[in-house]
């Protein structure tokens, strides 16, 4: 017998098929190398963009942490210092209760009493002022509601209404806050003459009609 061989037809690949992916593969890189630099800037505006605006809120921060700490720092003592000022008060009224006859009369006693009261009085200040306290200005000054506060409107001739006349109690403040505002008196505003005219033109009328009132009765007595 014969030996039988049986062969088996080779598979031809398929020339315009195998040929499609190998045109995809070369199309791939080209549009991702001209893709990737415009994805690079827009990553780097956008990461620049961050950076940017990183900075702008931390010297936010910075700026706004300085000024807390100044706030504090100048502030602390408000409360005390607000207290401090009863005593500078009633330091000033025991001044002013010794009469000035008195005062130089050959009392070393009282005298020297009233030196030593002055000088308490001197060391509260520079103590004070040393944590920025200062005393509000007043007299001669246009009123001014965030640092005085009326009590009452006085006539003064020749002063520019709307300003302090009188302290009547002094005001004080801690760099731009007020501890105490200072009570004054204010300018009153003058008064505007009134106008004559009117009154001189009301009398004639005035007289007319009484002249009007009084004719009848004349004619009638007379018939």
């Amino acid at each position: 017998m014969a030996d039988e061989t049986t062969t088996t037809p080779e598979k031809q690949p398929d020339g315009p098929k195998a040929d499609v992916p190998a045109a995809a593969n070369d199309a791939g890189p080209a549009t991702t190398a001209v893709d990737e630099p415009a994805q690079l800037r827009a990553e780097v505006a956008d990461m620049k963009d961050k950076l940017l605006r990183t900075l702008a809120e931390m010297e936010n921060l910075r700026k706004r942490t300085e000024r807390e700490l100044t706030d504090a720092r100048q502030y602390a003592v408000a409360s005390f210092a607000r207290d401090m000022l009863t005593v500078g008060d009633n330091l000033r009224r025991a001044i002013e209760a010794v009469p000035k006859e008195s005062r130089g009369s050959g009392d070393q006693a009282l005298d020297a009493l009233v030196d030593g009261v002055e000088m308490t009085e001197r060391g509260l200040e520079q103590s004070l002022s040393k944590f920025g306290v200062r005393r509000v200005e007043t007299k001669g000054l246009k009123f001014d509601p965030g640092f005085h506060q009326a009590m009452f409107e006085v006539d003064m001739p020749g002063a520019q209404p709307g300003t302090v006349a009188e302290e009547i109690q002094a005001g004080y403040a801690i760099g731009e806050r007020v501890l105490r505002p200072a009570l004054v008196s204010v300018v009153k505003k003058a008064k505007q003459p009134v106008a004559a005219a009117p009154e001189a033109e009301a009398k004639p009328q005035a007289a007319e009609a009484t002249e009007a009132a009084t004719e009848p009765a004349g004619e009638g007595g007379g018939e």
